[in-house]
C-alpha cells in the first residue's frame, strides 16, 4: 500500500498544491513553519478522518475559506483508488470515492492506513488517558473501519445522558423534582454502545501487548520490560479486580460488559446527579504502560518514555501489517491487508543518536516510508531517498 498522488485544496496553509509520491523513502526537507507538516497531517487524515495535531477540523482549513478539500490516490495491491474528503467546519464531512456521488466521511475508512510518529507521541506516556484512548480507538477505526459507526453513536449517547444529569441535578437542586425515567433509557443505550468500545479495545490491547513488548526490547536494547494493561472504570466502581483479558474472541463478553455498566450506572446514579457528569465508561477509561512493575507515567525517564512511544507505534504498524494470530484473533476483519504507510513527523530531532539509528533500521524497509525534517543533515543514513523541498507553500522534488 502506498499513496501515489496527495493534492490539497484549501487545507492548512495550501490554497493548492500537487505532490507526486512513489514507494520507498520520501524525505519532505524545509525550515519549520513551511508545512512540510501539513502534507503528513493531510496522508493522516485520509486514514483516520483526524489529525494528530488539533481534535477539531476547524484548524484544518485555510484561513478565510469555508471547506478544505483533501484528495489522495491509494495503490493497494497494484489497483488505484482515488479518495477525496471534504471538510467543513459545522457541518458534515463529505467524501468521495473514485468520483462517485458524495458519501459519509466515514466510507473512506480502511483505503489507506498509516502510522504516524510525531513528537506528540510523548504525550502518549506523560500525558492524560485521553490521549490514550484516543490511541486505541483510531487504531481501532484503521483495523475495524465499522468501530467508527459505534464510536460516534457512544459520543452522542454520552453527550445527551450528560446533558440529562446536568438538568436532573439542577432540579435536584432547585427543589423541584427531577423526571428519571427518560435517564433510564440513555442507561441502556449508554450500555450498550458503551459495551461495544470496552470489548473492542480490551481485544486490541491483548494484541498489542506482545507486540508492544517486543518493539520495545529492539528500541530500547533490552533495557526493562513493556506491559499493556486495560484498565475500566467499570472495576473501580464495581469494586472488582481488572481482567483486560475479557472479550478478546468476536463478541464475547459484549453481553456481560453492558449489564456491568448497567450495574454501575445504577450504583452511581446519585453521585452522577450531584455532579452533572456520567462516571463511568470507556471514555474514563485507560491505557496503563508498565516498565516492570512501574508505571511509565512519572517514574520513565525521558528516554525512556520515548522508548514506550515509538513500542506503541511500531506495534501498531505490526498488527496493521499482519493481523492478529490465533491467540490474538477476535474478528475476521482483522487480517494481513498490506503495510500501512509510516510517517515519521519531525521525530529524529527529539532523538537521542542511538534511537534515531535504531527506529531508522527498523523502518528502512517498510513499502513507503515519509519523513518530514528541517535538515537534510536530520535524515538518518537508512532512510536516504527521494527529497522534495518544501518552502512558502511550494513543493519541488530534488533530483
Amino acid at each position: 500500500m502506498y499513496v501515489a498522488h496527495l493534492s490539497l485544496t484549501d487545507f492548512r496553509s495550501y490554497p493548492q498544491v500537487e505532490l507526486p509520491l512513489e514507494p520507498g523513502i520520501t524525505a519532505l526537507v524545509g525550515p519549520n513553519g513551511q508545512g512540510k507538516t501539513n502534507l503528513v497531517e493531510a496522508v493522516g487524515y485520509i486514514a483516520t478522518l483526524g489529525s494528530h495535531r488539533v481534535p477539531s477540523d476547524a484548524a484544518l482549513v485555510r484561513a478565510g475559506t469555508s471547506r478544505a478539500v483533501v484528495r489522495a490516490k491509494v495503490v493497494r495491491e497494484e489497483r488505484a483508488t482515488l479518495v477525496e474528503v471534504e471538510i467543513t467546519p459545522g457541518k458534515a464531512n463529505r467524501s468521495r470515492i473514485n468520483g462517485g456521488s458524495p458519501g459519509r466521511a466515514r466510507d473512506v475508512l480502511g483505503i489507506l492506513r498509516t502510522v504516524l510518529f510525531a513528537p506528540e507521541d510523548l504525550a502518549l506516556v506523560k500525558g492524560d488517558p485521553d490521549g490514550r484512548r484516543r490511541f486505541l480507538d483510531d487504531l481501532l477505526v484503521q483495523l475495524t473501519p465499522r468501530i467508527a459507526g459505534v464510536l460516534g453513536d457512544y459520543e452522542r449517547v454520552l453527550r445527551q445522558r450528560s446533558a440529562l444529569l446536568k438538568s436532573a441535578g439542577a432540579a435536584t437542586r432547585a427543589r423541584a423534582g427531577a423526571d428519571l425515567r427518560t435517564l433510564d433509557v440513555w442507561d441502556a443505550k449508554l450500555a450498550q454502545t458503551g459495551a461495544q468500545v470496552v470489548v473492542a479495545r480490551q481485544a486490541l490491547v491483548a494484541a498489542l501487548r506482545p507486540r508492544a513488548a517486543h518493539a520495545y526490547e529492539q528500541v530500547s536494547a533490552g533495557q526493562g520490560d513493556l506491559v499493556l494493561t486495560y484498565r475500566s472504570s467499570l472495576d473501580t466502581a464495581l469494586g472488582q479486580t481488572p481482567d483486560d483479558h475479557a472479550g478478546s474472541a468476536p463478541d464475547a463478553g459484549v453481553e456481560l460488559v453492558e449489564a456491568r455498566l448497567l450495574d454501575a450506572m445504577g450504583r452511581l446514579r446519585g453521585k452522577e446527579i450531584e455532579r452533572g457528569v456520567c462516571l463511568v465508561g470507556p471514555h474514563r477509561d485507560d491505557l496503563v504502560l508498565q516498565l516492570g512493575d512501574l508505571p511509565a507515567k512519572g517514574y520513565a525517564s525521558h528516554g525512556e518514555s520515548w522508548s514506550v512511544a515509538l513500542a506503541l507505534r511500531l506495534a501498531s504498524y505490526a498488527l496493521l501489517t499482519h493481523g492478529v494470530d490465533d491467540a490474538g484473533a477476535w474478528s475476521a476483519d482483522w487480517g494481513p491487508d498490506g503495510e500501512p504507510v509510516l510517517i515519521l513527523d519531525d521525530v529524529f530531532a527529539e532523538l537521542d543518536t542511538r534511537r534515531r539509528e535504531r527506529l531508522a533500521q527498523l523502518v528502512a524497509g517498510a513499502r513507503q516510508v515519509l519523513v518530514t525534517a528541517a535538515v537534510p543533515q536530520d535524515v538518518p543514513e537508512p532512510l536516504a531517498g527521494a527529497r522534495v523541498d518544501v518552502m512558502g507553500g511550494e513543493v519541488a522534488r530534488v533530483l
